[in-house]
This record gives structure tokens, sequence and C-alpha cells, in this order.
């Protein structure tokens, strides 16, 4: 990878990858890139962020890199999160969304097998939403939450229980689980639509 493009491409995965951040080693393996320039473009990266002109900075917490948001401008972060201006729900929440009405309760790791990407996000806005809480603990090792939907999610639907949701084809194999998650999304398009 060219010197120049280092920065940047740093900048985009860290963008990415949220609250997560990334880790050095985690860098130089998506990049290919060795340690050292790795550790001289996350400097460069700091230093540029550090600006009074910018809203965010870049930390290290336990190994990872990740963009914050400056204590100066916490409080309006706070304000959006408390009172978040209406929107509708994106591709990935609708996704999220339309898997655990017909397939609760599940699991988020059962969530990322049909959707084939993670999930913490979408399940975070949709629990920030009220549109789906959790329903206890799946059986085994590791005991992962169950996650299922709320009287709010009948409400922001219009439905009056989960009986209502539009049926699914019956010839739709359990194998095919790209086709189950945009026959779920277009259910739920047409539902939000109403």
């Amino acid at each position: 990878m060219n010197k120049q493009h280092i920065i940047p491409a740093i900048e985009s995965l860290l963008f990415v990858s949220g609250d997560e951040g990334l880790s050095v080693k985690q860098l130089m393996e998506i990049l290919n890139v060795a340690q050292e320039d790795i550790k001289l473009a996350l400097d460069e990266l700091t230093k540029q962020y550090e600006s009074d002109i910018r809203g965010i900075h870049l930390v290290e917490i336990a190994g990872s890199y990740q963009f914050v948001t400056k204590k100066d401008y916490a409080s309006y972060v706070e304000k959006l999160i408390e009172s978040p201006p209406n929107q509708s729900l994106s591709q990935a929440a609708l996704e999220t969304l339309a898997i655990v009405a017909y397939r609760q309760p599940i699991t988020r790791a059962e969530i990322e097998e049909l959707r084939g990407v993670k999930t913490e996000r979408p399940l975070q806005t949709l629990i920030g939403k009220a549109l789906l809480k959790e329903m206890g603990r799946a059986e085994g090792a590791g005991r992962a939450i169950l996650y299922g939907t709320t009287k709010e999610f009948l409400a922001y639907f219009g439905l009056k229980n989960i009986a209502e949701l539009p049926p699914l084809p019956e010839e739709l194999g359990q194998e095919n689980t790209d086709q189950e998650a945009d026959l779920f999304f277009k259910s739920f398009q047409e539902i939000d639509s109403k």
C-alpha cells in the first residue's frame, strides 16, 4: 500500500469500526502494512484530530484505537441521544428488526448468521427506539441474550399482534439465508410504507 493512502485508509476503518475500534494488529492485517507504518500513521492522525476545528479525536482504549467526541461537544451528543430526531429506520435496522420479528426469540449470533454481517449497532438502535428488548437467555454455553419485539414495535408498524406480519412463502428453504433476509426486509418495507 502506498504510504500516502495509509492515513485515509485507517481513518475510514476506524470510522466504520465505531465503539469497538481497531488494534494495531488488526490494522496491520487489514492493510497489509508494517507495524511501524501503522503507528506512524496513527500518530499523524491523532495530531490532525487534535485541531480546535474538529469535534472528535482519536484515542487508544485498551489497545484499540477509536474516534470519540471531544468533551467540549459532548453535551450536544447527549442532547441528540436523549431526543433523537424523527428518523425512519436504516436498511440494516429494518433487516435486523424483520429477522427478530419472524424468528423471535433469537440471539445476536443467529441474526448475524442470517444477515451475514455484524448487527451490534442495529440492535442498539432498535433497543434504543424500544422496538426490541431482551427476552431472556438462551440455554447452553455462553447463555446468549435472546431478543424479541415490543409493544412499541407493534404500534410503530400498526399491528395488533405478531400474527399480522405478512406471511412468508412456504417454498423458501431454511438453507438459503440470503434470500430469507431479503424477504424479511421486503416484508418490512411494505409495512413501513403503509
